[in-house]
């Protein structure tokens, strides 16, 4: 059984991975620039989702932090990421592809501060505080759909 510090962290290396892709299309106009583009905004997006409707929850239940803490603090960077995002995408929208990789600089920035405080902080937190129903809740993260 994966750890939520394996889980979560496969699933950032995935969505790095949709961007190199989604970068050099739209680097090269390519054809298929939109297309890349809307993978990496929708992996983005669905992991937000699995962690804001699956993962922080659960962990707020164990620990009681709810309002602050790192949850607290995971969501709003989400917030912030989802700002640059919606403005990237009206950029590829309307074929600004330069403007979606400047824009795209400023997220990968986000996205690396981001990653390290989950990786090194919230993801082993969860799989001390979560204990045995980390199997259930895996199951549903496996399943997830945003």
């Amino acid at each position: 059984m994966q750890s939520v510090l394996d889980f979560f962290s496969t699933d950032h290396r995935g969505c790095d991975s949709l961007w190199a892709k989604a970068e050099g299309s739209l680097d090269k106009k390519s054809e298929g620039a939109k297309a890349s583009f809307l993978a990496f905004d929708s992996a983005m997006r669905r992991h937000f989702a699995m962690e804001e409707e699956l993962l922080f929850p659960a962990i707020e239940a164990k620990t009681g932090m709810t309002d602050q803490g790192p949850t607290a603090v995971m969501r709003m960077e989400h917030e912030q990421m989802r700002g640059v995002l919606d403005q990237m995408s009206q950029a590829v929208e309307t074929g600004d592809f330069q403007a979606a990789l400047d824009q795209g600089d400023t997220l990968l920035m986000l996205i690396q501060q981001h990653n390290i405080k989950e990786e090194g902080v919230l993801y082993p937190m969860a799989d001390q505080v979560l204990g045995a129903e980390w199997e259930e809740l895996a199951s549903k993260l496996r399943d997830f759909e945003s």
